[in-house]
């Protein structure tokens, strides 16, 4: 912002003063390994009005000269929803940076189960709870810790989340899952936290009259909670650790598609 000085000789343009120009606070949040570059999980910025969120982001690559090297590959979101970099921002707005993720319709069914847990996943009795006898098919998908990652062996794994968001995220595509498939019940669960050796980190499960919507819809789920759903998978090994690459989380893994199995 700048105004013109008015004198005898020509016309020059001086800086507004500070005091001319209005700040707003919003709260910004990094995640994965962009909390190991920033060294915070989460804090207060001031930022001027008109701003969007790639000048946020830029502030903070000037701050951190390694995070603007993942500028390509990262995701937004404004208020727990994926927004391009040039969203405008308003004061208050929570701001979340997005590192790539290890996307007039029918309700959810009261039932279905979307759930981001602490403790061991209870496999066996959500499953069992999805079957009815109007149904032909359960296909449950079980991700569990396996002991190695690329080449190396691995002690075990952290997983972290957004967790509002993903949570969110997670709905969502149950809601598209009813949409594209002739389903009866559903649950995505996923757990957060330390996790063994063998230990399930996610469960999806479906339950519908016949096996093909079944089959189809499970595994529509897991893929699009890889591509969608802002969780982050850290593994250990007895030299170190690294966060586990992935895709850019997008809202386009939740875009209607044209097939569906009904």
């Amino acid at each position: 912002m700048s105004c013109w000085a008015r004198s005898a000789g020509p016309r020059f343009p001086i800086s507004a003063p500070r005091d001319r120009i209005r700040f707003m606070r919003v709260r910004v949040l990094f995640f994965g390994q962009l909390k190991d570059i920033t060294g915070v999980a989460q804090e207060e910025a001031e930022i001027s009005e008109g701003a969007r969120v790639e000048d946020l982001f830029e502030r903070y690559g000037r701050r951190f000269p390694k995070l603007a090297e993942f500028r390509p590959s990262l995701a937004a979101s404004v208020n727990q929803e994926y927004a391009p970099w040039r969203t405008l921002l308003a004061g208050g707005d929570e701001v979340a940076f997005l590192p790539p993720v290890s996307g007039g319709q029918p309700a959810a069914v009261e039932e279905d189960i979307f759930e981001i847990v602490r403790e061991p996943i209870r496999a066996q009795e959500i499953t069992e709870g999805l079957k009815a006898p109007g149904d032909g098919a359960l296909v449950i998908f079980d991700g569990f810790v396996r002991n190695s990652f690329k080449g190396q062996r691995t002690l075990y794994l952290e997983y972290e989340a957004y967790e509002p968001m993903a949570l969110a995220k997670m709905r969502e595509i149950g809601l598209r899952m009813r949409v594209k498939f002739a389903l009866h019940r559903l649950a995505m669960v996923h757990r957060l936290g330390r996790l063994e050796i063998g230990e399930t980190s996610v469960l999806i499960a479906v339950s519908a009259p016949h096996r093909a919507a079944a089959f189809d819809a499970c595994r529509f789920a897991i893929d699009t909670l890889k591509s969608a759903v802002p969780i982050w998978k850290k593994e250990y090994f007895a030299g170190g650790a690294v966060w586990a690459e992935g895709e850019t989380p997008s809202q386009q893994a939740l875009t209607p598609g044209e097939e569906s199995t009904r």
